[in-house]
């Protein structure tokens, strides 16, 4: 900030209230006129980006109370008074009496100017460099964000739950996971995070969450996938199955005959389900082949075989293998 501005600015004329105004108050005051004036309510307009730099300077000065004590009265001392180089009435005649030197002539100052001078008093950084928060023009500033991760059960993770979550401290925190949640998902709580060093609004919790594996079921996007064995005489000749679901209980499904291995039964609405959509379940059929044959079953097998037609399954593949 320029030395003169000090003297030139009326800081509670700025913001619209009087010289005793509670911080309270001040507070209530500015941050209505920051929601009106700032940039993003206002694009492109330059006169309201202006008002809001106005207004922000302002309140960063008032609402510091170390820093208003010396505003009121270095206005109180310097009212009237204009910096000219050298000049009477100058820079001099008001800091030499604030300073104990009572004439122009005791006091030096450095390269750095008024503002190191003001710098040295009024904290480091001078006028001329706002950071943000109070004392820039960007409003106060937002608490800083928590990360904490959470490990959740294949079934929590579909149907949602509340965790309690122990935040640093030794604080806690109750958080809703919404249902349907997937594995390395993050999920974002407002302003559980840490509160604003300023007033601000406070920091955000940012949650990730793993999803322990489940033995049987799988998922894809919200879709739940199930591998069921079936055996090579239900495969060949057709049956209706039970298949377990994720909530407990079993459905009866149809293989049809001649159904080979790989081939995707589906289940609408046994999915996974959110606020916006219901996924399905996917069974796969996996034909069984036993590993062990009592010899009576071996020998009608081979009966069997060699009552089919002379045809090789695999001779399409290895075709277009060849190209």
């Amino acid at each position: 900030m320029a030395s003169q501005d000090w003297f030139d600015k009326d800081f509670y004329a700025v913001l619209g209230v009087a010289k005793d105004v509670s911080e309270a108050e001040l507070k209530k005051t500015y941050r209505k006129l920051a929601r009106q004036f700032h940039p993003d309510s206002n694009p492109g307009d330059a006169a309201a980006e202006a008002r809001f730099k106005e207004i922000s300077e302002a309140y960063a000065v008032l609402s510091d109370p170390a820093e208003r004590a010396e505003y009121d009265q270095l206005r109180a001392m310097g009212s009237g008074a204009r910096f000219t180089p050298g000049g009477a009435g100058g820079f001099e005649d008001v800091f030499g009496g604030m300073f104990g030197g009572g004439a122009r002539g005791r006091t030096s100052y450095s390269a750095g100017g008024f503002e190191d001078l003001l710098g040295g008093m009024f904290g480091s950084g001078g006028f001329g460099n706002p950071t943000g928060g109070f004392r820039g023009y960007g409003g106060p500033t937002k608490g800083a964000d928590i990360t904490a991760t959470t490990t959740l059960d294949f079934d929590t993770a579909i149907r949602g739950d509340t965790v309690t979550l122990q935040l640093p401290g030794n604080a806690s925190t109750k958080v809703k996971i919404p249902a349907g949640v997937n594995d390395g998902q993050k999920v974002r709580l407002r302003g559980k995070g840490q509160p604003s060093p300023d007033g601000g609004e406070a920091g955000d919790l940012v949650l990730t969450v793993s999803v322990r594996p489940h033995p049987v079921f799988s998922r894809d996007g919200l879709n739940l996938r199930v591998d069921v064995p079936v055996t090579f005489v239900e495969a060949a000749l057709g049956a209706t199955i039970e298949v377990p679901t994720l909530a407990g209980d079993t459905v009866r499904l149809r293989v049809a005959p001649g159904t080979p291995s790989g081939r995707v039964l589906r289940v609408k609405g046994r999915g996974v389900a959110t606020a916006k959509s219901t996924g399905d379940l996917l069974a796969t059929v996996q034909v069984a082949v036993p590993s062990h044959l009592p010899p009576d079953a071996k020998a009608k097998l081979e009966e069997f075989a060699a009552a089919l037609p002379d045809e090789n399954p695999r001779d399409e593949l290895l075709q277009r293998a060849r190209g």
